[in-house]
């Protein structure tokens, strides 16, 4: 995306923990007082990128979201907002189901536009692949929505790079990011490239190729989970390698004088495809913590020292 978006910062605030909790309760003055406080702190942290979803906590984090721009709209100047649709729960209709009819898209985008109370997204990204996609009609869909002055770019999350090839076969226009779960706790879109002709390699779900597609077509890589849960910066440990993994970490803090937050994050940045993770903590100190990450640029040898650390076993 920094190509197309030059000012975007490298750290992304993700909104999923705004408005509430996943209930049908309304939107509280309380809900829209955390998010602008949330905004307000994230701002003056650089970072510029926000990133919704129309079924985070149910459209009530892109509602809280509005209701604090409607207080302080000279905000949205200094915003680069994306939102994702296609994910639909269970309901009367049908079971758990990802939607890229041309009807679902056009209906999500308005929802969208509507509680963010904004009249053009940055990025609308489709959210998780679906199976029943028709190309020609997710493509047109795109387009209009484009020439309609109603989203600006067009992004992916979860595809891997055969699936986004072959959306952009049929769009004139780039798709400029792909949200994907990576973090130094869910390494498999790092294991595919280094236990090639090894048994290990068999169990590994990540599709091939993603990554050298993505760095080859000015995709910006999008990280979900960017900080493992937080399973090495403070909460319990579940296995003797996470364990030693959050030992590890926080012994790097003290090393470069930051965070165990910035230290994981960093982890990831230092790899070349220049992935941007993506901050869902509502946690104003965590926030703080994730952001001196800019800060911070692991040696090679630290870097692998995590990596060996956290997969429990040396490199192959």
């Amino acid at each position: 995306m920094n190509a197309h978006f030059p000012h975007a910062s490298r750290l992304i605030y993700g909104c999923m923990g705004l408005g509430g909790g996943w209930n049908n309760s309304p939107v509280t003055k309380d809900d829209i007082s955390q998010a602008r406080s949330i905004i307000d702190t994230v701002l003056d942290l650089d970072i510029n990128v926000f990133d919704h979803a129309d079924i985070y906590t149910f459209g009530k984090a892109e509602t809280a979201f509005g209701e604090a721009l409607k207080e302080a709209p000279e905000l949205k100047d200094r915003m680069i907002i994306q939102s994702k649709c296609a994910i639909r729960f269970e309901d009367d209709l049908g079971p758990k189901r990802y939607d890229f009819s041309a009807s679902h898209i056009h209906s999500s985008v308005e929802g969208i536009l509507s509680r963010l109370g904004i009249e053009q997204l940055d990025v609308l990204l489709l959210h998780r692949p679906d199976p029943l996609m028709v190309l020609e009609e997710v493509a047109g869909t795109l387009q209009l929505l484009q020439q309609q002055g109603k989203i600006k770019h067009v992004g992916v999350s979860n595809m891997h790079g055969h699936q986004i090839n072959f959306l952009q076969s049929a769009l004139s226009t780039p798709i400029v990011a792909n949200q994907l779960e990576l973090s130094l706790g869910f390494r498999d879109w790092l294991e595919d490239g280094i236990t090639t002709n090894n048994a290990a390699n068999r169990d590994i779900g990540y599709a091939p190729g993603t990554l050298e597609y993505c760095m080859m077509n000015n995709v910006q890589l999008q990280a979900w989970g960017s900080l493992a849960q937080g399973k090495y910066t403070g909460a319990t440990a579940e296995t003797s390698s996470d364990k030693a993994t959050a030992d590890l970490v926080a012994q790097l803090a003290g090393e470069y004088q930051t965070t165990p937050e910035a230290i994981v994050l960093a982890w990831l940045m230092r790899h070349p495809a220049n992935i941007a993770p993506v901050l869902g903590s509502t946690n104003v100190e965590r926030i703080k913590a994730s952001q001196k990450a800019m800060n911070v640029h692991l040696t090679r040898e630290h870097w692998y020292k995590l990596f060996e650390v956290a997969r429990g076993q040396e490199m192959p």
